[in-house]
């Protein structure tokens, strides 16, 4: 029987920008559902050439690949830096105050301890000796970080620190930047005592929160969540570089949607809510998830103009590419509210580099909000945080089957240690 094609088009111009064609699946990667997987206005990535030598800034770790800036945290790449660091998974919980920690082998939760008020995201230190869990007290004046020994898996004493929603670090090294989202404002600071260095202003960006570096270490580009934009970062000169305001399709999905179910609804918001990015493999391409376009946008990082638009599924979230660098997953939280409702209709989706194409789907059983999280190290496993549902999920990348492991209150920015690669860029083990 041949497989049914749900078809989308523009039906309106009250979101300006993209037309979503017929919905198709283009491969396999685990089960996929053909009715709901989307084509995608991304043209194909060119085809690679002869390496050729990419000029860093100083400081920062040579580019082994340049057709992939993911070689060195393929499955086996472990860093001395982590031999004796504890297998774990550390998931932050909002609500509740804590840090969860789960045993992979197991599946077990079998740690639990508190932390700063609102914790957000734990992140992996630049020179991976060091887990900082993002503690920003949303709405207060006490955020802070705290130290996790990853050789241990126990939590150290809080650094105070303004507004520390999630954190990155400097391609060399040499600083740390938290990300204060209520102050629109990248604070720079010393990677090991956290303190302030320096301050960069980004005051068209509301809700800064996500970034990715470019291949070289020049920029950054961060995520503006309440603005529908993105801003780019010149890291050498300190400075913003400019805005982008991102297009939102003509159409989306409509709450409630499902894989085997979706529906379109004509899109009347005038901007969305971008929240994960991550880099392409060859460093061209920044894609950027957007929880009220339903899909990814596709930026060109050097140009600074958007290229393309991948529609995914309801909510579009969090990015994680494979361990081979060929794939990247996407996770579908259910819904277009910050505050969502439990058993709603999350997934993941995976889009293939090299053609922009969605190969797969895999949903929920029972119904779900994949948020943030990580692959696991030899790439077996991708780990999302269950954002309105309390819950971990652990999705096998080869089949999509997914286990559900009960956790605190609101869990987010999960990470999954160790993982392999040099050093850390950041978020919830961002490497290279």
């Amino acid at each position: 029987m041949k497989p049914k094609q749900t078809v989308i088009t523009a039906l309106g111009a009250a979101c300006l920008g993209i037309t979503l064609l017929a919905l198709h699946v283009t491969g396999s990667a685990g089960p996929a559902n053909p009715a709901s997987a989307p084509a995608s206005t991304v043209p194909a990535a060119a085809p690679a050439g002869a390496p050729h030598a990419i000029k860093t800034i100083p400081g920062m770790p040579p580019v082994v690949d340049p057709t992939n800036l993911y070689s060195e945290t393929a499955a086996g790449h472990m860093s001395e830096a982590v031999k004796g660091e504890l297998e774990r998974v550390y998931v932050p919980n909002l609500r509740s105050n804590d840090v969860y920690v789960i045993d992979p082998a197991t599946l077990k939760v079998i740690d639990k301890f508190k932390v700063g008020r609102s914790p957000q995201h734990v992140v992996p230190s630049w020179d991976l000796q060091t887990l900082w869990v993002a503690n920003n007290a949303e709405g207060r004046t006490d955020g802070s970080l705290t130290p996790i020994d990853p050789r241990t898996g126990k939590p150290g004493k809080a650094v105070p620190v303004d507004d520390p929603y999630n954190m990155y670090f400097t391609p060399d090294g040499k600083s740390a930047i938290v990300v204060a989202e209520a102050k629109r404002r990248l604070d720079f600071r010393d990677p090991h005592t956290m303190a302030l260095q320096y301050s960069i202003l980004t005051p068209r960006c509301g809700g800064i929160n996500h970034a990715d570096f470019s291949i070289d270490g020049r920029y950054a580009i961060f995520t503006c969540e309440f603005n529908g934009s993105i801003a780019k970062i010149d890291l050498a000169d300190r400075k913003v570089l400019g805005y982008l305001k991102l297009k939102m399709p003509a159409t989306r999905l409509k709450e409630g949607s499902t894989i085997d179910n979706p529906q379109s609804e004509i899109c009347t918001i005038s901007r969305g809510m971008p929240q994960d990015i991550r880099i392409s493999p060859d460093g061209k391409r920044f894609y950027i998830a957007d929880m009220d376009a339903d899909g990814v946008h596709v930026v060109d990082g050097d140009k600074f103009e958007e290229v393309g638009f991948i529609v995914t599924g309801l909510g579009t979230h969090g990015l994680y590419p494979s361990r081979d660098g060929k794939r990247l997953y996407v996770a579908n939280r259910s819904t277009h509210a910050i505050h969502g409702k439990p058993h709603g209709p999350g997934s993941v989706s995976v889009i293939d580099f090299a053609t922009g194409k969605v190969v797969a789907n895999w949903p929920i059983p029972g119904g779900g909000s994949p948020d943030m999280g990580n692959v696991s190290a030899d790439g077996k496993y991708l780990w999302l945080s269950g954002r309105f549902d309390d819950e971990v999920y652990r999705f096998d990348t080869a089949t999509g089957a997914v286990v559900k492991i009960k956790v605190g209150q609101e869990p987010h920015g999960m990470t999954v240690w160790p993982q392999p690669g040099r050093y850390s860029l950041g978020h919830t083990g961002n490497l290279r």
